[in-house]
């Protein structure tokens, strides 16, 4: 064949475009694209501003080892306090006050879980567990500087003391708590604020996700938030500091949020002693007896040795002996080993099948589960171990139940198909508080009458009652109205019950209450810092009784009662003792919420917004005093993600506290956003985390 020579222009103008081409592919091919974003040449942690890592790992596994490496950098005393009281060791650590915590830890066995549960694990899944250790250990060897040299004695961590620091958060710091006999008890129950609009009640025709957990703004309730990566895995999130998982989630695809659901999966059992045993069905059992060791720091660093005697009936652990009674918990999914797994393959799931899948494996004993993805679907389940019972309703099971008959000892729990859910209800949403699952979307669509009576009591709160009188009317959700609805102030409480206490007061000539009544008729009825009558409303409402009200909550009428009262005259001579302690406690009934309640930590103080949930208050916010006029916030609002899932994915995020406990640690101050009620963009793209870098570390596992 004869071959014509191109004219020399024309092959210089190829020339050039071949040269652009591969240019081109040299630029696809390097950190900065898009493609490549998420595939670094090396594993390496970016630390954005805020002190959120973004971990990205050329395998799993080596994600894994980098999130490990993180939470220690940030978080590493907490740490080896957490896996100390896990090991069931601290007070050999550290005195006498960490008993109790060893007591407890001892008695459920902890250890032994965690050595069975490791053994369960799937080959996979062990190497990352592996691998996380690995990482936190790394951290630790190479800045020893860091460590508290109390804490030093607890390394090296192993896969167990992950293991057993889970399983106590989820089953005694969560499941069994109020059955448990604890040394402290909270002010506040640990709960959340959750919520998924549908795209038929999207302005923009997609998916929104909205998780807010309240947790204690402390010690094992501390949330770390992070991005990770991997080639085949990618989750923005927040896990429990000391647990390797995000438990609470979202990735390109789909996300997921917790709430505490009123399940009751842990029961009290009240046995009659006899003989040094206890009766069941008439006849006298022995109880399981064994002995184990615990060492005590003294003062002085000697180590003191003491020998505990533990008990167990067959409904479980005994907790107590008194007035010639015990007192045992039986506990739901203790044998549950795959919880962390089932994170892992909640947080890769790309879709509704693959997450459902995750789903079912019920290894989670417990918490509500509110779902929305890219696709459109959003999804409400009532999640956890729920037991299967011959009898009775919750009240019944949620009280003491009567030990000696072995009918009431449960032995099997419900599968999946059993429990409350919702899959893309009409009504285009889902919302849960903490309140039983009759009311997760509004018309209600689940009937309590077609599960067992002991499967969730009938109630709910004004909280969540709140939450569904906020989005029910509005047909066309905004991104923005769903992140104003995270940080609505307003109390339902105010709404439902000030026009009542206000004509109440129209009808006496006490002139005292009338110029209270004044000042409730200018307040916004929100709890702003710059809200003026809250404190005196509050003070009011903190003295009502429910047989005041004179309409009842009626499941027919769920987000409008209680309502009204019986008496107008007890309810005044309230208001007037209200009235007293306010003007008496702080000077003036006109004092602003945020004069008195305050976002503070170390140097840093600020008024404050938000408040309990009792008053149904979206922007949950606990406070405890800390002077005779001032209170401090310490639990609520903790983690904040609102999530749209669009083409690209979009989040507004926060974490009150902020991501890191260790001392040194550079971060941004997000108190200051609470006070100014701003939640900040969640950084998912390489490109942006880079745009506000403070520090890249590259890891070689």
């Amino acid at each position: 064949m004869n071959k014509t020579a191109l004219p020399k222009t024309q092959q210089q103008h190829y020339t050039k475009i071949v040269f652009l081409l591969i240019f081109m592919i040299i630029q696809l091919l390097s950190a900065g694209s898009i493609l490549n974003a998420q595939k670094p040449k090396t594993s390496e942690i970016l630390w954005d501003k805020y002190g959120v890592p973004h971990v990205y790992g050329k395998t799993t596994a080596e994600m894994y080892y980098g999130y490990g490496w993180a939470q220690m950098r940030n978080h590493a005393n907490l740490m080896l306090k957490l896996y100390g009281q896990a090991r069931g060791r601290a007070a050999e650590f550290w005195g006498e006050e960490y008993l109790h915590s060893d007591q407890v830890v001892h008695l459920f066995e902890l250890k032994k879980h965690a050595v069975q549960e490791y053994k369960a694990q799937s080959p996979l899944y062990k190497s990352y567990l592996d691998a996380f250790v690995a990482g936190a250990n790394a951290y630790a060897k190479a800045h020893p500087e860091a460590i508290q040299s109390d804490r030093k004695a607890v390394l090296p961590i192993s896969p167990y003391d992950v293991l057993a620091h889970t399983k106590s958060m989820i089953y005694l710091k969560f499941l069994a708590y109020s059955d448990l006999i604890m040394p402290e008890k909270l002010v506040a129950q640990p709960g959340s604020n959750a919520m998924a609009i549908s795209p038929s009640k999207s302005a923009a025709k997609h998916a929104m996700l909205m998780a807010n957990p309240h947790l204690m703004w402390s010690d094992s309730f501390t949330f770390f938030e992070a991005q990770l990566n991997a080639p085949e895995y990618s989750t923005y999130g927040v896990s429990l500091v000391g647990t390797c998982t995000q438990i609470i989630a979202f990735n390109d695809h789909l996300g997921w949020t917790h709430t505490v659901n009123t399940i009751d999966a842990a029961d009290r059992y009240e046995l009659s002693l006899s003989d040094g045993g206890y009766l069941l069905d008439g006849a006298t059992k022995p109880f399981l007896k064994r002995t184990d060791t615990i060492g005590v720091r003294q003062k002085d660093g000697s180590l003191k040795l003491e020998i505990l005697e533990f008990k167990y009936a067959v409904h479980g652990p005994v907790l107590e002996e008194k007035n010639g009674k015990a007192y045992a918990l039986r506990m739901a999914g203790m044998d549950n080993h795959q919880l962390l797994q089932q994170y892992h393959l909640m947080g890769k799931a790309k879709n509704w099948k693959e997450f459902e899948t995750a789903e079912k494996m019920l290894q989670i004993p417990m918490f509500n589960v509110i779902y929305a993805d890219q696709a459109g679907n959003i999804h409400y389940l009532f999640g956890g171990n729920v037991p299967i019972r011959s009898s009775g309703d919750f009240t019944f099971w949620n009280g003491l139940i009567d030990g000696t008959q072995s009918k009431y000892i449960w032995q099997k729990t419900h599968p999946y198909k059993d429990l409350p859910k919702l899959f893309n209800p009409s009504t285009g949403f889902v919302q849960n508080c903490n309140d039983a699952p009759w009311i997760s979307t509004y018309p209600a669509q689940l009937n309590p009458l077609d599960f067992p009576a002991y499967m969730a009591p009938q109630e709910m709160g004004l909280r969540a009652q709140r939450a569904v009188n906020l989005v029910k009317n509005n047909p066309s959700i905004t991104f923005v109205q769903l992140v104003a609805y995270k940080l609505n102030t307003g109390m339902e409480a105010a709404d439902r019950f000030l026009p009542a206490l206000l004509s109440a007061v129209k009808n006496t000539p006490d002139s005292t209450m009338a110029n209270a009544a004044k000042v409730l008729n200018s307040w916004d009825k929100q709890t702003e810092n710059t809200s003026k009558g809250a404190v005196l409303f509050a003070a009011w409402f903190d003295q009502l009784k429910p047989e005041m009200y004179a309409k009842a909550w009626d499941i027919k009428n769920p987000v409008s009662t209680p309502s009204g009262f019986k008496d107008d005259q007890q309810i005044l001579l309230l208001f007037k003792a209200a009235i007293a302690e306010v003007q008496q406690k702080y000077g003036s009934i006109e004092i602003a919420w945020g004069d008195i309640c305050r976002f503070s930590k170390d140097e840093i103080d600020y008024a404050a917004n938000g408040g309990p949930g009792e008053y149904g208050i979206f922007r949950t916010i606990y406070y405890k005093g800390i002077t005779p006029d001032k209170e401090q916030a310490y639990f609520g609002d903790s983690y904040v993600a609102v999530t749209e899932f669009g083409p690209k994915v979009r989040a507004k995020v926060s974490l009150s506290y902020g991501n890191a406990s260790q001392a040194g640690i550079k971060q941004y101050d997000q108190l200051k956003m609470m006070s100014d009620k701003q939640l900040r963009d969640a950084l998912l793209d390489r490109k942006e985390v880079l745009q506000h870098l403070e520090e890249r570390e590259v890891y070689l596992p």
